[in-house]
């Protein structure tokens, strides 16, 4: 018991995506192509924005919180999977794991209230448009996506201290592919139920509060829409929309999914599918829906890439 509590204290030993070697190089291969389209897709989406003068809204303001969000959360994720997938040391520091599920809890939370300051922006722009300036002032810009940040990295200051007080003697096997709290307390050999009592109220305000947002301030933008916008009008304004709602499911659905189920439905399997969803493929979804169904930033890159030829 003295060597495996001294091994305990070095780190934890995480899971490879899979033990067959040709699966290995496959998954390795499609995670790195997958990061990559996250690094490009957003950093181009953040340097779109910098160089159209037109996109110097607020829109695009937290557009470009949510893709600099993006990158630091897939990063914190993905590079540690690809190694794992193909070393067979998959050992990871106290301190390292701690750091990773520090920097994953509160760049996930501040997406969450993020997505939320942006549907408030959508309707400040829809339904107060002779206001939209006073409301979306440059100072409530910065202030709310402050808050966002601010928000997140104040929680996982918290969450991550009380996790990691708790004495691991179970295993130093991690059911998971990260530092991930539900996995992590299956370690420990003291009752965990404390732990995830704050975690389930912590989540629930931030998640229910922002998805309320998000709910009541659609509810304003379609009945607007519907009611004073010409047909015309009416596509534009929900294919602006659109975007940012397929984005809000995607995220919110898989972070519901995660930490507001009770605690006898954990499913490891399960569980590792549906965390891939949310800081793999989601960040790499984002700069795609939204370039894809928004004019401003396709036309901005017709431009540029049309004046690379000439120059």
């Amino acid at each position: 018991m003295e060597n495996f509590n001294q091994t305990c204290l070095r780190g934890f030993i995480l899971l490879g995506l899979s033990e067959v070697r040709y699966l290995q190089i496959i998954f390795f291969v499609l995670f790195l192509i997958m990061y990559l389209m996250t690094l490009l897709g957003n950093v181009l989406l953040i340097t779109v924005v910098r160089i159209n003068s037109k996109l110097q809204t607020p829109m695009y303001f937290f557009l470009s919180n949510l893709s600099t969000i993006d990158i630091c959360f897939s990063s914190t994720i993905v590079p540690k999977i690809l190694i794992n997938t193909l070393s067979k040391d998959r050992s990871i520091s106290l301190v390292g794991c701690a750091l990773q599920m520090y920097f994953h809890m509160a760049l996930g939370a501040a997406e969450c209230i993020i997505l939320a300051v942006m549907a408030y922006d959508r309707f400040a722009a829809i339904c107060r448009p002779l206001h939209y300036q006073t409301i979306i002032s440059r100072k409530m810009c910065i202030l709310l996506a402050s808050i966002g940040w601010g928000v997140g990295f104040v929680g996982a200051s918290i969450h991550t201290p009380l996790t990691f007080q708790l004495p691991f003697c179970k295993s130093h096997h991690v059911n998971h592919f990260f530092c991930e709290m539900p996995p992590i307390f299956k370690l420990s050999c003291k009752d965990t139920y404390l732990n995830e009592i704050v975690l389930y109220i912590a989540v629930h305000i931030i998640v229910l509060f922002a998805f309320l947002l998000i709910l009541i301030s659609y509810i304003h933008i379609i009945w607007t829409i519907l009611k004073t916008i010409s047909s015309q009008g009416r596509g534009k304004a929900f294919s602006t929309c659109a975007s940012h709602l397929i984005v809000v499911s995607l995220y919110y659905g898989t972070i519901i999914f995660m930490y507001l189920k009770p605690r006898s439905t954990y499913l490891p399997e399960i569980d590792r599918a549906v965390s891939i969803l949310y800081t793999v493929v989601t960040p790499m979804l984002n700069p795609i829906i939204y370039s894809i169904r928004n004019k401003d930033v396709k036309d901005t890159f017709e431009a540029k890439l049309c004046w690379l030829p000439n120059h």
